[in-house]
């Protein structure tokens, strides 16, 4: 087997090809374009993301050339793949404003130096937005049978729960194919990467490129990533753990890595961080604890630089072992109300910690507030911040959610 699959089988990215054998030929014989498609319909990609960026960094570690689509025209269309309903529409400007940002996240992840290796990027966008309805369904339509599309997971589970699918979102599978077959004819692409869920667009691609110009190309998907849980990778209780440092703190990304269920540990660690499979070998039988520290700095670094991994890192530890305010804990400014005072269930509510009074009540009640490592037993505490050094204090919910507010 191709060295580049052969570790995207070792480190668990491998789940379905439309051509194994083919593929490992064809990646024996010359180094490659392949693409990755991201749908801009936020402001930044999460971790549910990251395991499709981490085939791109591989695609380069292997001296390919990764091109990174991302969906100026699809983001206007909305991919129906395991959606109930009809995504909500963007404003153009938005979405422009999206693909900006999403590129400067990639970017860090992604290698731009080396001319053989640097992420291209593209917006489809800019072949969508001038198609010609009639020539398009005469040149592409035509090759693909609505009896077929029907049978697509992503339309065929919309309709057994009878819930609504435009004729807009039934033509997504359609785009997507059509992107393919346009990076191939200009960029050479000869592979698809992208989520199990992803599977039959891809396919789509794939017969459309052959039908269309006669070439063989390829389609390769990657698992659904759920944690040890059940619950989707990337999506926690809290919200999405997105990648943008300005949505969230190093120390928040670092403390999601550090939480990893014991069953994800060694898992995560082959498909989120750089460490070979040689290296997780000798390690994997370390104590949970410390493995746990070093998938939260692998990741932390990649994102956020090896600097603020390790300042995390004894943030972590000041807060948890030493019981102070670690100096890289998130940090929210209060404006002064009623002079140095304020109630706890707003002070909680103005932390974010917690959404509403009630939670607040609830989690007093169960002994889950503390100010500087004190008990909260009484839900109608006014907090006086005179008797805190320069008006600022550590507040926590549970042992894993802390910040320090200071009032202004």
């Amino acid at each position: 087997m191709n060295k580049f699959l052969q570790e995207f089988h070792e480190r668990g990215y491998f789940y379905q090809c439309t051509d194994n054998n083919g593929l490992s030929r064809t990646l024996e014989d010359k180094k490659i374009k392949a693409y990755i498609g991201f749908d801009c319909t936020a402001e930044s990609l999460h971790v549910g993301s990251l395991l499709q960026i981490m085939c791109l960094r591989l695609l380069q570690k292997h001296g390919h050339q990764p091109i990174v689509l991302l969906g100026g025209g699809t983001t206007r269309i909305g991919d129906p793949s395991g959606k109930d309903k009809t995504r909500q529409i963007l404003e153009e400007k938005t979405i422009e404003n999206n693909i900006k940002n999403i590129e400067k996240i990639l970017k860090i992840f992604l290698k731009t130096k080396n001319k053989n290796t640097s992420p291209i990027f593209v917006n489809n966008y800019d072949w969508l937005k001038n198609l010609n309805y009639i020539s398009f369904l005469r040149d592409i339509g035509k090759h693909f049978t609505i009896n077929k599309m029907l049978n697509f997971d992503s339309v065929k589970l919309r309709l057994e729960r009878e819930q609504s699918l435009s004729y807009m979102e039934f033509n997504y599978m359609i785009l997507q194919a059509y992107d393919f077959l346009e990076l191939n004819k200009k960029k050479n692409c000869l592979l698809q990467i992208g989520g199990s869920d992803q599977w039959g667009n891809i396919v789509n691609g794939v017969e459309l490129i052959k039908r269309h110009t006669g070439k063989h190309v390829f389609g390769l998907t990657t698992p659904l990533i759920t944690l040890a849980s059940g619950a989707k990778m990337g999506k926690t209780e809290e919200g999405a753990v997105w990648l943008d440092p300005k949505l969230l703190s190093a120390y928040d990304y670092w403390q999601f890595w550090r939480n990893t269920d014991d069953n994800d540990v060694i898992r995560f660690i082959k498909m989120y961080t750089d460490k070979s499979i040689n290296e997780i070998e000798n390690i994997k039988n370390q104590d949970i604890n410390k493995l746990k520290i070093i998938l939260a700095n692998e990741a932390t670094a990649m994102l956020h630089g090896k600097t603020a991994a390790l300042n995390a890192e004894k943030t972590a530890k000041e807060t948890f072992i030493d019981g102070i305010v670690g100096k890289d804990l998130p940090v929210i400014n209060l404006k002064k109300k009623q002079g140095n005072k304020i109630n706890i269930l707003e002070l909680v509510l103005a932390s974010k910690l917690l959404m509403s009074k009630g939670e607040v009540r609830r989690a007093i009640k169960n002994n889950g507030i503390k100010i500087n490592d004190t008990t909260i037993v009484d839900d109608k505490l006014i907090v006086d911040f005179n008797q805190y050094d320069k008006n600022t204090c550590k507040l926590s919910f549970g042992k894993k959610k802390h910040i320090v507010v200071k009032l202004i």
